[in-house]
């Protein structure tokens, strides 16, 4: 079963990591939510989470791909957390599967494993870089690097995370049992 590591903090976006989790699960794909920080996290919007476990108790052997939900301070606590930036570090040498939604691919660009081309929340671009950015696509697939805009592409991020681990068929049939036609 392929598994997915997705590192959280206080300030995560709720609807971005509920869906990560919830449709990679109905996809058959082993999720573990990580804190950098406690067991308990309260998101950007008060509503509080549970983590599996924390990051540092975390092995990235383990994992197929590794993906960050953004919202806010999340996304420039996982881009400060030095464990988080070595691990990001690690899936690129092993050319593992990245993916990071919203405002976290500013993470990926810390950590010098962000590709050429890419997506993130609107105007955020400008803390990460200007070249490359592309805008007007929901998801944004460069190699190994998966990149979406924010939490009304949420649903179409997991979904390529599905693709990607699983295949078209998995993807197919989840994309199918939740009614996503426009995805």
């Amino acid at each position: 079963m392929a598994k997915l590591l997705v590192p959280i903090s206080n300030g995560f976006e709720e609807i971005e990591t509920v869906s990560i989790v919830d449709i990679c699960r109905r996809g058959n794909i082993e999720v573990t939510i990580a804190s950098i920080e406690n067991i308990e996290v309260t998101g950007a919007h008060q509503i509080s989470l549970k983590a599996d476990n924390l990051l540092s108790n975390i092995d990235e052997k383990d994992f197929d791909m590794i993906a960050l939900p953004g919202g806010l301070p999340n996304a420039f606590n996982l881009a400060e957390d030095k464990l988080l930036q070595e691990i990001l570090k690690k899936f690129k040498e092993n050319n593992k599967n990245i993916a990071a939604i919203c405002a976290a691919p500013y993470a990926l660009h810390k950590a010098d494993v962000l590709n050429e081309n890419y997506t993130c929340y609107p105007g955020f671009e400008g803390k990460i870089k200007e070249n490359g950015y592309i805008e007007n696509k929901d998801v944004v697939i460069d190699g190994k690097v998966i990149t979406s805009r924010g939490p009304a592409t949420a649903m179409s991020f997991a979904l390529e995370i599905i693709k990607v681990l699983q295949g078209e068929e998995e993807y197919k049939i989840v994309k199918q049992g939740l009614l996503a036609n426009n995805c």
